[in-house]
């Protein structure tokens, strides 16, 4: 069993191209499947069957396990289940007729446009109140220590690229300096499953980007950074942990609702439909390999209208 988990770690690299996050959170699912099994009494992976994974399921259920966890459980365990089946470790796909918990979808939570353009300016702001007091700590972001005017410039080219382009905080952090067509104002990105995509981005983030590379990235850049676009305080990459408390931090410091980098995503792909942008068009810019996955999106302008009509239709 510890072998078929090695080997099918190894399949999601090689041939799924998954991410390391994916890759991690099904091995975890699969040890804890493969741990129920023993317990049922399996010898060995031929003894796995589809009542033992709905008997796995069900407990996780009793746990208190949330439904979006317990989806992916069970997507973990079809994955593995139909590959097992192809390497001649298991005698029939198991698991194909095990059925997904419906997780419930939540309207994700955005920022309305004048909160987003604030956050945006937070980081320059702090660069025009640093003058008036000129203390350090009005020079530094929340959660980063660095050359005071090279972090502000680095979160504001960060800000702008969440916002502007709508990539993940992965895709983002995984950008190198190559990858930005500064003429085009295009940026390439490889995004799940190895997918490349190229994103536009607008004036602002480009005013953002010319002066990081000019005078911020320089200041902090680091023998071992390598091409790497945002950088952190110590002059590597900069890692997507550290981004999320930086957007956190800049949300407070501008006073609008707590967000993080996905809920910039969900802003500027909501931003954009409410525009009048096609519903193609923003999955091909987010990256969604199925519409399904944008149209979320329109119940998010939806219920915005809804909520609208109910305050001023005298009939609501």
């Amino acid at each position: 069993m510890r072998d078929a988990v090695d080997d099918f770690a190894d399949h999601l690299v090689r041939v799924r191209s998954r991410s390391a996050h994916t890759v991690r959170a099904y091995v975890t699912d699969l040890v804890s499947l493969l741990d129920h099994a023993v317990r049922m009494g399996c010898a060995d992976l031929a003894g796995l069957d589809l009542a033992v994974l709905r008997s796995w399921l069900a407990k996780q259920r009793t746990m208190g396990t949330a439904r979006t966890t317990m989806a992916r459980r069970a997507a973990a365990a079809r994955t593995f289940s139909a590959w097992a089946h192809r390497a001649g470790l298991l005698p029939a796909d198991v698991a194909a007729p095990l059925a997904s918990p419906r997780a419930g979808r939540e309207l994700p939570t955005v920022l309305r446009a004048d909160q987003a353009a604030a956050l945006m300016d937070a980081p320059a702001g702090r660069a025009t109140g640093a003058s008036a007091t000129a203390g350090a700590t009005a020079t530094t972001t929340p959660v980063d220590h660095g050359p005071p005017d090279a972090v502000l410039l680095r979160d504001r080219l960060l800000l702008e690229l969440l916002y502007g382009t709508g990539v993940r905080i992965s895709e983002a952090c995984g950008l190198d300096v190559g990858d930005v067509d500064q003429a085009r104002r295009v940026v390439r990105v490889l995004g799940k499953g190895g997918r490349e995509r190229a994103v536009p981005f607008g004036v602002p983030a480009q005013r953002a980007l010319d002066a990081w590379l000019h005078t911020g990235r320089p200041a902090l850049v680091a023998p071992g950074a390598g091409r790497a676009l945002l950088l952190g305080a110590r002059g590597g990459r900069l890692n997507p942990t550290t981004a999320r408390r930086i957007v956190a931090g800049w949300a407070g410091a501008a006073g609008v609702p707590r967000v993080t980098p996905h809920g910039l995503r969900h802003s500027a792909a909501t931003h954009l439909l409410e525009g009048g942008a096609d519903l193609r068009a923003v999955q091909e810019l987010l990256g969604h390999s199925s519409l399904a996955s944008t149209q979320i999106y329109t119940h998010v302008s939806v219920e915005r209208l809804r909520a609208a009509y109910r305050q001023a239709h005298p009939r609501a």
